[in-house]
């Protein structure tokens, strides 16, 4: 079970911070509020190694609202919320961009919910390179093969091909939550959590 939170008004910010980390745990729900990194990619796969562990049955809520960063940690994070054997649910509230559309795609559709505000970005990975030309070649080949996973992915998810998805991400795609709907990255637009706990 889960450590006993300490309510004590004396304590320091980071064990309060810590506290509501264990709060959160016990209710199933992990916040991707911060940009996509290594770090992110370390802090979910911990929380849901434990939610996992402690009933591997009751979904688990991922609440989203990221800038996006790291393609890579990006695929991680949509991997070991694949991988796991509770169900997961992802809520965007907030913005949902470039990598963080990974993590939020990771839940199926109908699983997929958003608030009205809500604003999603689809569009390509960029870098600057610097180096030999040959190393320059071969990054901008991996980029092109992130691209590709990227896109297949949006694709798979929202029923679109993935020719269309690629002319979409070329350059700054937004969408609204209601053109969200639409396009079939969300299931559904939530204005409270109990519409979200009907589905």
């Amino acid at each position: 079970r889960w450590p006993k939170a300490d309510h004590d008004d004396g304590v320091e910010k980071g064990e309060k911070e810590e506290n509501l980390s264990l709060r959160a745990l016990r209710t199933r729900t992990i916040f991707a509020c911060d940009q996509v990194s290594d770090r992110m990619y370390r802090r979910i796969a911990s929380a849901l190694t434990l939610m996992q562990a402690d009933d591997d049955k009751s979904p688990i809520t991922i609440y989203v609202n990221s800038p996006g960063g790291s393609a890579d940690s990006g695929f991680a994070i949509y991997d070991i919320l694949r991988f796991i054997k509770p169900p997961v649910r992802t809520v965007c509230n907030g913005l949902c961009a470039s990598a963080a559309v990974l993590i939020y795609l990771a839940a199926p559709k109908e699983r997929r919910f958003c608030t009205p505000y809500s604003r999603f970005l689809l569009h390509q990975p960029s870098t600057q390179l610097m180096g030999a030309a040959s190393d320059i070649e071969i990054n901008a080949n991996e980029i092109i093969r992130l691209r590709e996973s990227y896109n297949k992915i949006v694709a798979q998810e929202t029923g679109k091909t993935v020719e269309q998805v690629t002319r979409d991400a070329d350059r700054d795609f937004w969408l609204t939550s209601s053109q969200a709907i639409e396009y079939g990255l969300v299931g559904k637009v939530a204005k409270s959590c109990v519409e979200m706990e009907k589905a």
